[in-house]
């Protein structure tokens, strides 16, 4: 290589080199690549799991960590994302909150996975609610759930028990009862009666184990439907006051009847208990369960309409002064009968808890007015409440009270004139 080549070698290598420093340089000074926001795979998510049919929280796509989901609502709330786009992001978070203070595993929570697997999850959605209202005595409806609630664990424990031991004293047992009572009845009034108690006759003796573990998973389902929708606003009630009920309206978690609710119990006063009462308890039966109750009653051929009865006959809510359903409204009827004018009385319902407009007859004839008058009694409140949940749970256990239901049925069914 001659020297004038040399050089124009090195002058070229020079050059590309100032080139590259400049290339470098001027990449430095671009603005550095922004990371997608946390929140951003968690917005516009549908509540596909809100109804409590499956395992685990409201979306597959949503984290089950609180910090996790703090974080990403924090940064979509600096970022003003319009709040109706992670309604269920803000939604899961106060539901991980709720389950992580009621002790609940969300993450196995399957009603689908049978009594067994949910035994502990389903006594503490009811020791949770006694926790809540006992330690927040505004919350009404938490008390009346919980109390309420330990009366329908109960039942769900018979449930499990008649499940094993099916040929025993139980529902077959009860079932034969009714049947001899109506063919000792004249058939004019046998036909009168509701279509519930004939179908309680014919039907109970046959019922199976699976029909009864199909109920049992109807009934966790529903529990936990329950507790997805109304548990997550009082925790953020509990941490953030009217701000976080607010928010949840905006983001549309919750509507405007259900955020006057929260406004009655905030201002503190007796009525504003009373009225949120009434309008948690018409949340809960007459929109969250509604449909499913219905579903349950029209399932399994007849056999979910001999169930739903059972729970009603079997029914009384521990609240004092409470009566029990065959109380409340027992089945009378009329007829004329060899040329008399004759009547039946009977200690079973006239009504099924699964039908909509005689439940919620039930509940404001009875069942909240009683659960105002213990709320409104301090000393009754405190005594009632604060009982243990597992002392509920023992006592109204119906398996151990068949023979009671039966004896009293046979004593006070009357053919009078």
């Amino acid at each position: 290589m001659t020297h004038h080549t040399a050089l124009r070698s090195i002058r070229v290598l020079a050059r590309l080199a100032v080139l590259f420093t400049c290339l470098l340089l001027g990449l430095a000074t671009l603005p550095a690549a922004q990371a997608d926001p946390a929140y951003l795979p968690y917005l516009d998510l549908p509540a596909v799991n809100s109804d409590g049919a499956r395992g685990g929280g409201l979306h597959p796509e949503l984290p089950l960590e609180e910090s996790v989901l703090r974080d990403a609502l924090d940064q979509a709330r600096a970022d003003r994302v319009a709040p109706g786009r992670y309604g269920t992001l803000l939604h899961q978070y106060w539901l991980v909150v709720a389950t992580r203070n009621a002790r609940i595993d969300l993450a196995t929570w399957d009603p689908t996975r049978g009594v067994p697997a949910n035994e502990h999850t389903f006594n503490q959605v009811y020791v949770n609610y006694l926790r809540l209202t006992t330690e927040h005595p505004r919350l009404w409806w938490a008390g009346l759930a919980g109390i309420a609630g330990g009366s329908f664990a109960s039942g769900f424990f018979d449930l499990r028990d008649v499940g094993v031991i099916l040929d025993v004293p139980g529902i077959h047992r009860l079932g034969d009862a009714v049947a001899d009572l109506l063919r000792a009845t004249p058939p004019e009034l046998v036909e009168e009666l509701p279509a519930d108690i004939k179908l309680l006759a014919a039907e109970a003796p046959r019922l199976s184990a699976a029909d009864i573990g199909w109920y049992q998973t109807r009934l966790m389902i529903m529990q936990k439907h329950i507790f997805t929708d109304l548990v997550p606003m009082h925790e953020a009630y509990i941490a953030a006051g009217m701000a976080g009920i607010d928010e949840m309206l905006t983001a549309g978690v919750i509507d405007d009847n259900i955020h006057t609710a929260w406004r009655s119990i905030d201002g503190g006063t007796r009525e504003g208990y009373v009225d949120a009462l009434v309008r948690m308890t018409d949340r809960e039966q007459n929109y969250i369960v509604a449909d499913q109750w219905d579903a349950t009653a029209a399932g399994r051929g007849v056999m979910g309409r001999v169930l739903t009865y059972l729970s009603t006959v079997a029914g009384k809510p521990a609240i004092p002064g409470v009566l029990a359903p065959g109380n409340f409204r027992p089945a009378v009827v009329s007829a004329e009968v060899a040329g008399r004018r004759l009547s039946l009385r009977t200690p079973l319902p006239a009504f099924n808890w699964a039908d909509r407009a005689d439940r919620w007859t039930y509940i404001m004839g009875d069942l909240n007015p009683r659960h105002i008058d213990l709320e409104s009694n301090p000393v009754l409140a405190a005594s009632v409440l604060g009982e243990p949940f597992w002392n509920k749970l023992a006592r109204g256990r119906a398996i151990a009270r068949i023979p009671e239901l039966i004896s009293d049925m046979t004593q006070q069914w009357a053919v009078v004139q």
